[in-house]
């Protein structure tokens, strides 16, 4: 019965139809607005001004009855979110695994999102407690609905056209986060047109977001279809799943070496996406429509640079290419640390940098990390991947929180995370890409 299963489910792996891949790129819309407006732009300047609301007379709340600065709270919300995440996606990828039905997961992690987001407008006052309960279960349901959006790729669109289905997510995703940073920005800004106050506006613009993301994911929940279990029932469950995918990668060890140093260098660029507006508002004194502007320059920006650099990955290969920009971002971060406080021009400037990095860095990898999956096993090593993508991503937040409550400066707190991008280029530098993708039996492309 157990033959006879895998059988029928190899027999379903078919690549889905146009009309399928179009409905997948529209999850990237509808989800990508509350990485930009939400996480990226207002909630962190937000909800710390929210806890500084609540801080006692030193400056620090108490969650739990500990001690926290109220800068800080938004890192280690952020960070508490990932863990929460990390422990919960093994167990749905599990599930998903064994029961073929990813779209009512996905469904559930869309609209559970969706609806911790919109449920912001409520943060009001000195409400901080409910907006890091909220900000963790969003962001975890982000986490595992994108876990679950990735691993559609391998069963809608073949090899030689997944680059190109895939870009055109990412294209679908800073496409959304453009156009709603501009809708945010008007919002903002002729608050009192609209009869609001500039708190009310900021609680707008997050509940806009989840409205937006429910809305949007719809579409890709009609356009996408389950398929049939490729294993039998009787499987690993959560994070023993999770083990028996590591212990299957330790026959691969330049791939799981390759997924080491993505898990750092991209832990580094996670948190300068999250802390980028704190950073700006608490140590820089921009005001919000500066913070909008230089994010809405990120986005635009992302696109042309993802597009760049894959021009420059047929030239000189994927791996060098990605060194490259983890130089680059080594070099932003180091200019970050230099900015003149008040300042909004040299903050674009730091953006602009930030944006020509940004989409190809991560592009490049999710490509070169598909040219060192065994054959067969894409849908479980783009799981593990997504766990390398979540998994570390609660340190840089966690370094940045503890260096601003050691330092209480934001400067020595972003400079910090140069730490990732170093560790991570001497960790990608070494691994042998040709080599890892010959032993994982896959033709090695002429540049990589």
């Amino acid at each position: 019965m157990g033959i006879d299963t895998v059988r029928a489910g190899a027999s379903e792996e078919t690549p889905g139809s146009r009309r399928e891949q179009r409905g997948w790129y529209w999850y990237d819309w509808a989800c990508s607005v509350y990485s930009t407006s939400v996480l990226t732009v207002f909630l962190g300047p937000y909800l710390t001004s929210v806890a500084r609301h609540a801080a006692d007379a030193d400056g620090y709340v108490h969650p739990l009855g500990l001690p926290v600065r109220a800068g800080s709270f938004f890192a280690y919300t952020v960070s508490l979110s990932v863990i929460v995440a990390v422990l919960v996606m093994p167990l749905v990828g599990s599930l998903a695994d064994r029961t073929g039905r990813k779209k009512p997961l996905l469904a559930a992690a869309a609209y559970t999102g969706a609806a911790a987001t919109t449920g912001m407008f409520f943060l009001d006052g000195d409400r901080y407690l409910l907006g890091g309960l909220l900000l963790v279960v969003a962001n975890a349901a982000q986490s595992v609905g994108m876990m679950l959006y990735n691993s559609y790729l391998p069963q809608i669109a073949p090899p030689a056209e997944r680059d190109r289905v895939s870009s055109r997510g990412w294209a679908f995703g800073y496409a959304a986060g453009s156009l709603m940073l501009v809708v945010n920005l008007v919002l903002y800004l002729a608050h009192d047109s609209f009869g609001l106050s500039e708190p009310a506006a900021v609680r707008v613009c997050l509940a806009s977001a989840g409205l937006w993301w429910g809305a949007f994911a719809l579409i890709p929940l009609r356009r996408l279809r389950d398929r049939r279990a490729r294993v039998a029932a009787a499987a690993p469950t959560g994070l023993r799943q999770l083990a028996a995918t590591v212990k299957d990668m330790r026959r691969h060890p330049r791939t799981l070496a390759f997924l080491l140093a993505y898990l750092v260098y991209n832990d580094g660029i996670q948190t300068v996406i999250t802390q980028a507006s704190v950073y700006g508002s608490e140590e820089l004194g921009l005001d919000q429509s500066t913070l909008i502007g230089a994010v809405l320059l990120v986005q635009v920006l992302a696109v042309a640079g993802a597009l760049a650099m894959g021009r420059l990955a047929r030239t000189y290969g994927a791996q060098r290419t990605i060194l490259g920009s983890l130089v680059a971002w080594t070099l932003t971060l180091a200019a970050g640390y230099f900015l003149p406080a008040g300042a909004p021009v040299f903050f674009y400037v730091l953006a602009a940098a930030i944006g020509l990095v940004l989409g190809g860095s991560q592009a490049l990898s999710r490509s070169l990390f598909s040219h060192l999956i065994p054959p067969g096993k894409e849908a479980e090593y783009f799981s593990a991947y997504e766990m390398s993508d979540r998994g570390m991503s609660w340190l840089g937040p966690l370094l940045f929180g503890v260096t601003y409550q050691l330092t209480g400066s934001y400067r020595s707190a972003i400079v910090s995370l140069v730490a990732f991008f170093v560790i991570g280029f001497v960790l990608l530098a070494r691994v042998p890409v040709r080599r890892a993708i010959g032993e994982a039996g896959n033709p090695v492309p002429e540049r990589i």
